[in-house]
């Protein structure tokens, strides 16, 4: 939580994307001395994008999934390092639930706000949109990120669902299983964002920071941009995301990260800087993103939406 991919610690390729259907490997059920349980490799087809129906949503902006927790005023703070060009450099991630809700394709969205921080510096500032439907499972409808460059905005590859072929995408099943076929992330053809995510650990323990962890969920998420490299990331129940970290050959995707602060409900004063933060990055995006982020309505303040 920033993926934050809610985090973004994922890769992102670029040029022009060519949109065909693969079939992958799904996994089968392995438990090891302990009850530990892994996957292991069997032939179940996977779909490229998944199927999206707005119908499925109700009470969206209650994202209550005890993996993927998303309410207004919870912050997550994660800090680790990236190898970059055979160099390591220190990297912090500080991931924000804010009160606003935003309309997309007939669904109100959780609003999220994202800080990536590297040697100190902000790399890249994020908004991400998430909901949860009715089974329970959470969904990225996309996300408008900038990335800096010596204090400048160099790009900012946004992506939303419903335009420019985007689809939405699952960030976290209502009940997350071994032996079931990956699933897409989003689906964004224009900026080649093709991530994919698939339950790799279950019943495991680790250790941040923060405190020990036990019951970890870990997922494998990995891109056609790196195909022989995965992300793993690590779920403790309540909390949401608590590690980050690599497994392959990739380069992109060589980051640790760990949860070294949490607040489960930051104060009054500090969501409305971290709303009037997010609204500020949204005035940029219209301006920016215009044919993209611009034909979306703006974000809302309801402060009300996770009880809705």
């Amino acid at each position: 939580m920033m993926t934050v991919k809610f985090s973004r610690p994922r890769p992102r390729a670029f040029g022009i994307a060519t949109i065909f259907v693969s079939i992958l490997l799904a996994s089968s059920c392995l438990v090891l001395p302990g009850g530990v349980a892994v996957a292991q490799k069997s032939d179940a087809p996977e779909k490229e994008f998944e199927d999206f129906d707005r119908n499925n949503f109700e009470r969206s902006t209650t994202i209550d999934n005890p993996w993927f927790p998303l309410k207004a005023g919870m912050r997550w703070v994660h800090k680790g390092s990236t190898t970059e060009k055979g160099k390591r450099v220190a990297h912090r991630l500080v991931t924000i639930v804010t009160d606003l809700t935003k309309l997309l394709d007939g669904v109100r969205t959780v609003v999220v706000w994202v800080e990536d921080y590297k040697e100190g510096k902000l790399d890249e500032a994020e908004l991400a949109f998430y909901a949860q439907d009715k089974d329970g499972t959470v969904w990225a409808f996309g996300e408008y990120p900038e990335e800096y460059f010596n204090g400048r905005m160099i790009r900012a590859p946004a992506w939303i669902h419903g335009l420019n072929e985007s689809r939405a995408g699952i960030m976290m099943r209502a009940v997350p299983q071994l032996d079931t076929p990956s699933y897409s992330q989003g689906w964004a053809p224009s900026v080649l964002w093709t991530d994919r995510g698939k339950v790799d650990q279950m019943g495991q323990k680790t250790c941040v920071p923060l405190r020990c962890f036990d019951d970890v969920l870990i997922v494998a998420e990995t891109s056609k941009a790196e195909p022989n490299a995965e992300q793993l990331k690590y779920y403790s129940r309540g909390i949401g995301k608590v590690r980050v970290g690599w497994r392959g050959q990739g380069e992109k995707l060589q980051e640790v990260l760990e949860l070294t602060e949490f607040s489960p409900q930051i104060g009054a004063e500090a969501l409305a800087k971290a709303r009037a933060a997010a609204l500020k990055l949204e005035k940029s995006a219209y301006g920016v993103s215009k044919d993209v982020y611009g034909a979306t309505t703006p974000s809302e303040h309801l402060p009300s939406a996770q009880t809705r």
